[in-house]
């Protein structure tokens, strides 16, 4: 029987199929689309305010209540990181993202036709709030797979759109607002925001398979040899008393006899078995959400972290305004202070991206340091009396949360946390626990400002959360060695007892009876 093999085109909508991580090729692509897709979700998130008081206007609401279109929004987002997760691993990111793509549009073009408040709460909140997880966390998944050595140099760098959309749509969406109102200026961002579904569908998935080695085959022996050879084992057969050789003519041993009776096929059936067994070994069934996560100690250090950091990452951007204004800095000069923590969280997040591309380098105590600067950065706030004292900290905050934010989750692909194998699932239980303090994040220093009287009890709330944060990120690294090492003492033992043969107890007088005989 003869084999044949058939050349079956792949589609575009195929998985590229390498065999090791490519650090390039089409991950320049999916780059390309999650800056996009970051401008167009986060961003778009961060230049919302623009819009508060036309609604505080339209509907009679107050600053209070407006807000809270935007904080059910993003713990809708981060609390069903989980779902983005079990609905990538079963339907792949490109569906996915695609989908999100469809809901953010939706609920943003609703919500432009909206006559009470608890109508933004239910589109922008919960229909957008979800597209913006099912279009970001598959993203940033996806191009992790894509990249190992330039993984944080090309992530941070592509996380960089979120900046930039507030420089280009906070005044683009303002210029808009004058001149159409802001209903239409809504329905028209999110007309835009269905772009998110152009960037999914190139989101093509990756198949990393190692390439097998092939034996190089001995050289075949001249036929008189072989022939040689086989006649003088036919001998060593009929001499031996138990040998199963059969002597019968055949081709294999007569040489150049073509009228011997022909081989029987079966062999050559059980060789093709053998081969499309090998061929088309069973895929591993993927798990949809593996919880497996968290029995590991490192990540749930890590998760901490996350958790504790989340309650600094909202205050000074909530609150560096108001405590310009009661500082007597004009409205004028506290935009521009807003301004420049942006554009130092730019060059943060690039600076992060390439130091922590250097080899080799331990990236978790990168990130530590950050973190541990971050904190700092937090505690100087209140201690700014006049505009160039704010600015200074300002730039110094905005370059350290740029070094963080576009870090932390990329970070879960490393051998420290959980590695690039579990990355989607630790993705969405990382971001799931992040939820919690992004719910009661800016709530809790709410509180704190009108219990004090005082804006600058907001950032020494965010700095403790921070510094809880990197005292569980400073964990990470030592329970992740610990268990290896008892991985490793697991492994020796087990080879121990595998090397000790099974034998029976009376192996020794069983030697002796076959020596008496």
């Amino acid at each position: 029987k003869k084999m044949t093999v058939k050349a079956v085109k792949m589609p575009c909508t195929a998985p590229n199929v390498y065999t090791k991580v490519p650090d390039g090729g089409w991950g320049w692509t999916i780059a390309f689309a999650f800056f996009f897709v970051e401008a167009l979700t986060y961003g778009i998130i961060k230049s919302f305010g623009v819009f508060f008081n036309d609604l505080m206007e339209s509907f009679d609401e107050t600053n209070s209540r407006i807000s809270w279109i935007i904080s059910i929004c993003v713990f809708v987002q981060t609390f069903t990181a989980p779902l983005s997760t079990v609905l990538s691993n079963r339907f792949g990111h490109r569906f996915v993202v695609m989908a999100g793509g469809v809901l953010i549009s939706t609920g943003m073009v609703t919500a432009s036709f909206a006559r009470t408040v608890v109508d933004m709460y239910v589109t922008i909140g919960v229909i957008s709030g979800l597209g913006y997880c099912l279009s970001f966390l598959p993203t940033v998944t996806i191009l992790s797979q894509y990249f190992d050595k330039r993984r944080s140099l090309v992530t941070a760098v592509a996380s960089t759109g979120e900046c930039f959309a507030v420089f280009s749509f906070a005044p683009a969406i303002t210029a808009l607002k004058e001149q159409i109102g802001w209903r239409y200026s809504l329905l028209s961002v999110g007309v835009l925001q269905l772009s998110i579904v152009v960037c999914g569908s190139l989101l093509r998935p990756i198949l990393i398979k190692e390439q097998e080695e092939v034996k190089a085959q001995p050289p075949e022996e001249p036929t008189e040899t072989k022939y040689m050879l086989e006649n003088e084992q036919t001998r060593t057969s009929i001499e031996s008393i138990d040998s199963g050789v059969e002597i019968t003519t055949s081709p294999s041993n007569v040489p150049g006899n073509t009228k011997a009776e022909p081989k029987s096929e079966e062999p050559k059936e059980h060789v093709q078995i053998l081969v499309d067994n090998n061929s088309t070994p069973p895929e591993p069934k993927t798990k949809l959400l593996d919880f497996s996560v968290m029995r590991d100690y490192s990540f749930i250090c890590y998760a901490f972290f996350g958790l504790f950091a989340t309650l600094g990452f909202f205050a000074p951007s909530l609150y560096i305004i108001p405590l310009s204004l009661s500082l007597g800095i004009g409205k004028d000069h506290s935009a521009y202070i807003l301004s420049a923590m942006a554009i130092a969280e730019v060059f943060g997040r690039i600076s992060a991206g390439w130091v922590l591309n250097k080899k080799p380098i331990r990236k978790i105590y990168i990130e530590l340091i950050c973190v541990v600067l971050l904190s700092v950065a937090l505690f100087a706030f209140p201690f700014a009396s006049e505009f160039w004292g704010l600015m200074t900290c300002s730039i110094f905050f905005g370059f350290m949360l740029g070094t963080v934010a576009g870090t932390h989750i990329p970070l879960l692909a490393e051998d420290d946390v959980v590695g690039i194998a579990k990355m989607s699932s630790a993705a969405g239980v990382y971001v799931f626990i992040q939820s919690l303090a992004g719910l009661a994040g800016p709530p809790l220093a709410g509180v704190l400002v009108d219990t004090t009287q005082n804006y600058s009890s907001a950032f020494y709330s965010c700095a403790a959360g921070m510094v809880l944060g990197a005292v569980f990120l400073s964990l990470v690294r030592p329970c992740k060695a610990g268990l290896c090492h008892r991985q490793q003492q697991c492994a020796e033992e087990e080879s121990a007892a595998a090397v000790v043969p099974d034998l029976p107890d009376d192996f020794i007088e069983m030697d002796i009876g076959k020596a008496e005989n």
